[in-house]
């Protein structure tokens, strides 16, 4: 059964406009009638508009007659679609000042206790967000006198839906409350734990650790520590998967010595759960649960539940546990950093080099080079670098573009000659392979290659490889490799480009093949607005305009293109002198495409 507001009232906007506004209502009333009125229009879009500018009526009403008259016609008028209850409950939480201040914030309860208490999930978090929004807004009385009622209420709702909002306000009110109160918002909070209904529990065991970090330590020892471990061995996955994360809030508040009895158990458990779902949230959450319970515990219990992890069945978790390598191995104690990474941690990432999945070997990719800063230059070049040579060779693209993005840490740790000689050489191979896919996915690498790398080691091994990428005989390449030189351009510069790039383009321009002379016009539209007005006028405009008079009309009308290109980074007198007399041309031009581009082009450019 669906808990709704109430059924609307009668009466039209004009009515209840009239009724707010007193018996000598003036026309000024006018647009908020409107806006009541459209508050009940079957129309959902124009009830949403409607909700949005409530604050607009508001400020017309006034403090006063916002308090005694809009918020409960809102309460009682509202129509229960999804949409304008989220908007609704979005809206109440900005409304403090509206009804009067912190003083009447209480006047906001009534409408957001019944959004906390309807089926649809999204309208009770916003709702529960705007309550725990406007909490912070009363004083501690109205605190206790309004607030804290409202929150039993909600917790021993009969319907589940206003139990699973009560948890989620605990935290905000308990800090502020008197000590008797307190008392009374543990118990509640202790019967929402073992609720019959799992999606209560659920929610309970997503707020333990926000509650815990409230609470005084000695009720986390006696209180929320019974709570994890119930919670923490519920029979439903969704609800243990949850305490894991509270688990790790709750260590972080605990003293050392606790640890190891209170929380532990629990959590090893966690790491070997039967559901990978449980598993995953443990792997996921790892670095910071290392964190919490230092470097003893790490060294004793984390690392073999983290050799686990990276070895379990499900790919998930392998995943999780994996992109967790780097930050697990920095934060390790440094006495025995290196003795932990290469006995206990290494091994187990050799084999997940060669994992069947590639979310398992993506994830890795991503991190695995961060473990050469750990490691140092030797243990790099020997251990490492064969991993990074497999990975760079895999045949999923994401794993080759996480190695070749992290290049610049390895850099740092061996150098770049030493990189040149065992990576270097299997860039080279795919940029060159036979299927075009895969020389597409390395063009695409290459500015970040470059940036890596540096312009003297760029021009001395890649440039090459990108010039020839421009004469390829698959387009998809020839466009890609005429973005790279522009992205390239932007890296290393204009004068870079003119001494570089530029004369090779341009040359182009003569090629027997009329594809490769329209890579020209291509890669001076990329070119123009990056290497400036300088370079394109005295460079690149000559060959544009000379190649107006290609026997080929699709480079013809290219030409017209290029010019509206390049036209604004050109100055008028050019503009005048030069581009025009060619684009009248070109508009004469038997060829209709050729004629439609210059025509175009002289419109754009305003030559006509």
């Amino acid at each position: 059964m669906r808990r709704t507001l109430r059924n609307p009232v009668a009466g039209t906007g004009a009515d209840i406009a009239s009724k707010m506004a007193g018996a000598d209502s003036d026309d000024s009333l006018y647009p908020i009638a409107v806006l009541i009125d459209e508050l009940r229009n079957e129309d959902v879009q124009l009830r949403l508009n409607s909700i949005k500018k409530l604050s607009t009526i508001a400020l017309a009403l006034g403090v006063e007659r916002t308090r005694t008259e809009l918020l409960p016609f809102l309460t009682d008028t509202i129509y229960d679609e999804d949409e304008v209850l989220l908007a609704l409950a979005e809206q109440l939480g900005n409304f403090t000042m509206l009804v009067g201040g912190p003083e009447y914030v209480h006047c906001l309860l009534p409408p957001l206790e019944s959004l906390a208490t309807v089926e649809e999930t999204v309208v009770r978090d916003k709702a529960v967000e705007s309550l725990r929004k406007i909490s912070h807004e009363h004083s501690p009385v109205d605190l206790e006198v309004h607030f804290e009622p409202l929150v039993k209420r909600l917790a021993s709702g009969d319907w589940f839906t206003s139990r699973t909002s009560a948890c989620g306000l605990f935290s905000v009110c308990y800090p502020r409350v008197s000590s008797t109160v307190k008392a009374e918002i543990r118990q509640h909070f202790r019967t929402l734990c073992s609720d019959d209904t799992p999606m209560v529990r659920r929610a309970a065991a997503s707020k333990l650790g926000e509650f815990a970090k409230v609470l005084e330590l000695e009720y986390v020892k006696s209180d929320i520590i019974s709570l994890f471990t119930a919670l923490a061995s519920d029979e439903q996955d969704s609800v243990r998967l949850l305490a894991v994360e509270a688990g790790v809030s709750i260590a972080t508040l605990l003293p050392q010595e606790d640890l190891e009895a209170l929380v532990m158990p629990t959590l090893r458990q966690a790491a070997e759960d039967k559901s990978w779902r449980v598993r995953y949230m443990v792997a996921d959450k790892f670095s910071d649960l290392q964190k919490a319970v230092g470097p003893e515990i790490t060294k004793n219990d984390l690392v073999p539940a983290f050799q686990n992890l990276l070895k379990d069945c499900e790919a998930e978790v392998r995943a999780a546990a994996a992109n967790k390598v780097k930050e697990f191995c920095e934060n390790l104690p440094e006495d025995s950093r290196e003795t932990i990474i290469m006995t206990h941690i290494l091994p187990c990432v050799k084999e997940l080099v060669s994992d069947t999945n590639q979310h398992v070997k993506s994830a890795l990719a991503s991190v695995i080079m961060g473990l050469s800063t750990i490691l140092g230059k030797d243990n790099t070049i020997e251990h490492l670098l064969p991993l990074f040579l497999a990975q760079l060779k895999d045949e999923c693209p994401e794993v080759r573009l996480n190695i070749i993005s992290n290049l610049d840490c390895v850099n740092e740790v061996i150098g770049i000659r030493q990189l040149s000689q065992s990576l270097l050489p299997a860039i080279v191979e795919l940029a060159e392979d036979a299927k075009w896919r895969v020389r597409l996915a390395i063009i695409e690498y290459m500015p970040l290659l470059a940036g890596q790398l540096g312009v003297e080691f760029f021009d001395e091994k890649l440039n090459s490889l990108c010039m020839a990428w421009l004469v390829d005989h698959v387009y998809a390449i020839r466009e890609a490799a005429t973005c790279n030189l522009m992205k390239l351009v932007e890296k290393f510069g204009a004068e870079w480009a003119q001494n570089t790039i530029v004369p090779k383009v341009l040359g182009m321009a003569n090629d027997p093949n009329y594809l490769h002379r329209m890579t020209t016009l291509f890669c001076i539209n990329a070119l123009s607005e990056v290497c400036g007005q300088d370079i394109t006028t005295k460079h690149m405009l000559p060959v544009v305009l000379k190649m107006s008079n290609d026997q080929v009309a699709n480079v013809r009308f290219n030409v017209a293109k290029s010019l509206q290109k390049i036209g604004p980074v050109l100055d008028s007198s050019c503009l005048q002198a030069e581009v025009k007399p060619v684009l009248e041309k070109l508009a004469t031009d038997q060829d209709m495409d050729v004629k439609y581009f210059a025509q175009e082009a002289i419109s754009v450019l305003s030559l006509a």
